[in-house]
C-alpha cells in the first residue's frame, strides 16, 4: 500500500458488530469475562482498549514498522524510552533538540544515573570520539528544534549499529509523510503525534515504532506498568486526524516553501532557517531523506534581543502566538522563552537559538493571506 492509502486504512476495519465504517470509541475502563482469564482479548483499558489498538496499527503501518506503542504525551513515550536504560549508562543526543526532551534527560533522569552528552550531528563522524562502552543510546532530532539543522540519519544509525548501541529518531518536525527513519536503520520512531500526526491541535498523544521484538516487548511492558496511556477518544481523534496526515502536511510544506522564499531577503532578518533552501548545510541530506522540506521555519534578526522578537510576535494575527506546532493553523512561537526556556542561555546560545529567534509552524491557510500577515508583523 502507498502512503495515502495506508493512511486511511492501515489497521483500520469496519466494525463487526454494526459495520460502522470509523472506529468506535471503545469508552469502558474494563471488560466482562465469562470466567477468570476467559474474556475476548480485553480486560482492562491501561493494557488494551480497542481504539488504542487500532491508532497503533495504523502508525505503525505509517512508519513501516511492525509494532506501534502509544502513551499520553510524546515526553510519557520519551520516559518510557529512558526507562530502558540503568544507572552508569550514557546518551549521546543532538545539541539543538526539544527543551522538554532536554529537561528530561538532564533534569529527570541525570538523579538517577544516566548521563547525556549534547553535541552537534550536522556530521555524523563527530559522534564517534564521544562513543563508549557506557554509551546505550544515540538521541536524534532531524529537523532539530528549533534551528532546522539535518542529520543523517542512516550514517549515525550505521555507526551506532556497529556498536551495538540503539539509536531513537523523533520524526515529529518531519512526521511519517515526509521521513521514514526505520527504513534508514533507527531502533525506535518517537513521535509527539499532537503534532503532525493528529493535525488539529485538539489531542495530546506520543507514538513509538519499532521493528524489534524485543524493544517492542520492553517498551509495551513500560506502557502497561507505568500506566501513561492515551484515552480512547485522544486515540479516536488520533486515527481521525491521520487520514488527512498527508493533503495536510502537503499543503504546509508548499506553503512553507513559498513563506521561506519570500523572508529570505527581508531587511529585518539576519538568518533564516529551512532545509529546503540549497545554502542549507545539509541540504543534500535533507533531498535525500525527506520527500520535501517541511513546514516548519525559524529565524532570528538583527537585532537580537527578546524586545526585538516581542515586537513581532505581538502583532501578527493568523500566526497564532503559542506553543506546540503540526496544526491546520499556523503558530508563531519564541523558542527561547517558550518551548527551550528550560536549556540554560548559554547551553541555548551555543547550539544557535539566539534570544531572537522565532520559529513558524507554517499551517494550510492561503499563503498569501499568511504572508501578508508576516509582513505586517515584520514592519
Amino acid at each position: 500500500m502507498k502512503f495515502e492509502t495506508k493512511a486511511i486504512h492501515a489497521g483500520v476495519t469496519p466494525d463487526p458488530s454494526t459495520g460502522a465504517i470509523m472506529t468506535p470509541i471503545f469508552q469502558t475502563s474494563t471488560y466482562v469475562q465469562a470466567s477468570p482469564g476467559d474474556h475476548k482479548g480485553f480486560e482492562y483499558s491501561r493494557t488494551q482498549n480497542p481504539t488504542r489498538q487500532v491508532l497503533e496499527a495504523n502508525i505503525a503501518a505509517l512508519e513501516n514498522g511492525k509494532y506501534g506503542i502509544t502513551f499520553s504525551s510524546g515526553l510519557a513515550a520519551m520516559d518510557a524510552i529512558m526507562k530502558l536504560l540503568r544507572p552508569g549508562d550514557e546518551i549521546v543526543s543532538t545539541n539543538d533538540l526539544y527543551g522538554g526532551s532536554y529537561r528530561q534527560m538532564r533534569q529527570v533522569y541525570e538523579n538517577f544515573g544516566i548521563q547525556s552528552t549534547f553535541i552537534s550531528m550536522a556530521q555524523a563522524e563527530t559522534i564517534i570520539p564521544f562513543l563508549s562502552e557506557k554509551t546505550k543510546l544515540i538521541w536524534i532530532e532531524t529537523p532539530t528544534n528549533p534551528t532546522l539543522n539535518i542529520i543523517d540519519i542512516q550514517a549515525i544509525c550505521k555507526i551506532a549499529r556497529a556498536k551495538g548501541i540503539w539509536t531513537v529518531v523523533d520524526n515529529t518536525f518531519a512526521s511519517p509523510y515526509l521521513q521514514n527513519p526505520l527504513d534508514l536503520g533507527a531502533d525506535i520512531v518517537l513521535h509527539s503525534a499532537t503534532k503532525y500526526i493528529n493535525g488539529h491541535s485538539d489531542v495530546v498523544l506520543g507514538a513509538l515504532i519499532t521493528n524489534s521484538d524485543e524493544l517492542a516487548a520492553k517498551l509495551s511492558f513500560i506502557q502497561n506498568a507505568t500506566g501513561a496511556v492515551p484515552g480512547p477518544m485522544d486515540s479516536f481523534l488520533t486515527i481521525r486526524g491521520i487520514k488527512t496526515l498527508h493533503i495536510r502536511v502537503q499543503r504546509a510544506c508548499e506553503n512553507a516553501a513559498i513563506i521561506a522564499k519570500h523572508l529570505q531577503s527581508h531587511p529585518k532578518i539576519k538568518n533564516i532557517f529551512w532545509p529546503g533552501f540549497e545554502s542549507h548545510p545539509n541540504h543534500a541530506i535533507a533531498a535525500k531523506q525527506m520527500r520535501l522540506f517541511g513546514a516548519m521555519i525559524s529565524f532570528d534578526l538583527h537585532e537580537d534581543t527578546f524586545e526585538a522578537a516581542n515586537a513581532i510576535l505581538e502583532k501578527t494575527h493568523l500566526f497564532a502566538l503559542a506553543e506546540s506546532l503540526g496544526g491546520v493553523e499556523s503558530l508563531i512561537g519564541h523558542p527561547a522563552s517558550m518551548t527551550h526556556a528550560s536549556i540554560p542561555r548559554e547551553e541555548r546560545i551555543k547550539a544557535g537559538l539566539h534570544d531572537s529567534l522565532i520559529r513558524l509552524s507554517v499551517g494550510i491557510e492561503n499563503v498569501d493571506d499568511l504572508i501578508a500577515d508576516l509582513d505586517a508583523a515584520l514592519g
